[in-house]
């Protein structure tokens, strides 16, 4: 039942993406009436590689913080981490309900515990209606490459927002549960004010294959073969996990875990009945030295080419239990997330090295997406029928892309919102419009136990250091009269190895003893005017000289 409000057509629904917009990650979005505030999702995103030392990034709380008493609870779509990650950074500073699916929740949980925190935990069932404040939401099934997936149905007191989660259209999905279309369908002819969709795969045309696709591609593999089996996958699919059981029991192998969230993930599924397994199918990863090679499966972590995955210490010989031998089958099921083909080139070219015959997604159907390509994009346009869209989940050529899909279908343009993460989108009943305020929304940076106190000052300084190194100039002044006690001395780091080049520190001490001395000559005794002089000096001197830029750090002691 749509909520009715006889005010609600001169007050309007706000709503603010905190992230998930520009980006693939860290997805989370605030829906605001009046004094109720309800999250959507609360992800994490992992670091790009010009982010040195950075361990995860997270999005800003600020906004949330500054509202926390208007905040009813976060309702979650799925148990990624890029939709979930964030939850115990914004948990450890307010108590909130967090409303999912028994495995999001069971993930969540994990989590928690890991960062010794107790939460409100309310599961939510698909086909399940629940009020949330004045938000009335009911969860609807959908198919992703992680169980319990939902799309939210939001009915608001500006009318009703339809957010798709991550999708795509599944029509023999492992668990044979599809999308409920007939609901879908039933909503749109309700009418849906905003509709926001995922976009991650907007620019593939045609459809998402089925994961039943590569469940044949696994069965395939394990028939031809006689040679030990590794596969890594993400821990989060459990239904490939699964399939990857069944294949072995069907082809008489046991089957080994490797890797510390595979591992809890896998008995987290267990326990909640999503994985099913076989009595004496499952061995102790470290009692596989007896076991023939024909007769083992080894399911791992590392698809990504995490250097501190149990694969990638496979592949550098540095695991315990498992040393890579000529002839093993070693597969990886997945695709390299942007920004990680490098890692997982690497991991793949030190499997072959040692003799595995490694099959990975660019020579077999050994993974598929989880996002709906453009046909199923226009097939959840047709269903909906919004009157406002909102493209979301994605770098801005997805968002871009996906809203050339919905202009084709028809829709007009104005009624087309790409937002930035921060900017307010204004809704009632009958009029969409981007507010000039825009809420705090810049990456939050968790660089080990620190949570935002690294910077873009402090990235750009440790780009520079990688980029162009360090010289440190070191030298022991006499207070009162100016006089170089000692030094200067110059210390070189990641610019120029100082034995093989001792003519050009040299050089360069020489002319920092000259503009100190010049300095002392003029009067200049202000700790902060010598070091910028130096800096100067040194920065134009090591430049004439080399045609590069390090950092220059002056160190004066004084005496």
């Amino acid at each position: 039942m749509r909520t009715k409000d006889k005010n609600a057509e001169t007050r309007q629904l706000r709503l603010i993406p905190l992230g998930g917009l520009n980006e693939v990650g860290k997805n989370i979005t605030v829906l605001e009436w009046q004094n109720d505030i309800l999250v959507v999702d609360c992800g994490m995103s992992f670091p790009d590689d010009d982010m040195y030392g950075i361990d995860i990034v997270l999005p800003d709380f600020a906004y949330l913080a500054k509202n926390r008493e208007k905040i009813r609870g976060i309702i979650l779509t799925h148990g990624h981490e890029d939709h979930i990650g964030a939850i115990p950074y914004l948990l450890k500073d307010m108590n909130l309900p967090v409303y999912g699916t028994r495995l999001t929740l069971g993930l969540v949980e994990n989590k928690l515990k890991e960062h010794g925190i107790k939460g409100s935990l309310k599961t939510v069932t698909a086909g399940e209606r629940l009020r949330i404040g004045p938000f009335e939401i009911e969860a609807i099934r959908t198919t992703h490459s992680i169980a319990d997936s939902l799309c939210l149905s939001i009915d608001t007191p500006a009318g009703r927002i339809f957010h798709t989660g991550d999708f795509k259209i599944d029509y023999t999905p492992v668990d044979g549960e599809p999308i409920n279309f007939q609901r879908l369908a039933e909503i749109g002819r309700e009418g849906v004010l905003l509709m926001m969709a995922d976009s991650t795969n907007a620019e593939r045309k045609g459809y998402t294959a089925s994961e039943r696709v590569v469940g044949m591609t696994i069965e395939n593999i394990f028939r031809g073969s006689e040679a030990r089996i590794i596969i890594a996958s993400f821990s989060s699919n459990v239904h490939r996990v699964q399939k990857i059981i069944d294949t072995a029991v069907m082809f008489g192998r046991k089957v080994a875990v490797s890797g510390r969230s595979m591992i809890n993930v896998l008995n987290l599924a267990i326990e909640l009945g999503y994985v099913k397994i076989p009595a004496d199918t499952m061995v102790d990863i470290n009692r596989i030295k007896h076991i023939p090679d024909r007769e083992l499966v080894i399911i791992t972590t590392g698809s990504q080419g995490e250097p501190m995955s149990a694969l990638a210490r496979m592949a550098n010989n540095d695991h315990k239990a498992v040393q890579i031998r000529k002839g093993d089958v070693v597969m990886l099921s997945s695709s390299p997330i942007p920004g990680n083909e490098r890692t997982v080139s690497n991991v793949v070219n030190k499997l072959f090295e040692k003799g595995a015959d490694v099959i990975y997604s660019d020579i077999a159907d050994i993974h598929v997406s989880g996002h709906a390509s453009a046909e199923e994009l226009k097939l959840m346009q047709a269903l909906i029928r919004p009157k406002y869209f909102m493209p979301i989940h994605g770098e801005y050529r997805h968002l871009h892309q996906h809203a050339v899909i919905a202009e084709s279908l028809g829709m007009s343009p104005e009624n087309i919102f790409i937002l930035e993460n921060g900017q307010v989108l204004n809704l009632s009943r009958n009029r969409a419009n981007l507010s000039r305020e825009e809420v705090p929304a810049a990456p939050v940076f968790v660089d080990g136990l620190g949570v935002g106190d690294v910077g873009n000052i402090v990235l750009r300084d440790r780009r520079l250091l990688s980029e162009s190194g360090l010289i440190i100039v070191v030298a022991s002044i006499e207070k009162s009269s100016g006089n170089i006690v000692s030094g200067p001395d110059i210390i070189s780091r990641g610019f120029v190895y100082v034995r093989e080049n001792e003519d050009l520190i040299e050089s360069a001490r020489l002319a920092v003893e000259k503009r100190l001395a010049k300095c002392r000559q003029g009067g200049v005794r202000d700790w902060g005017a010598l070091k910028n002089a130096i800096r100067e000096e040194l920065r134009d001197f090591i430049y004439m000289k080399t045609r590069r830029s390090p950092v220059i750090l002056p160190i004066f002691m004084e005496v």
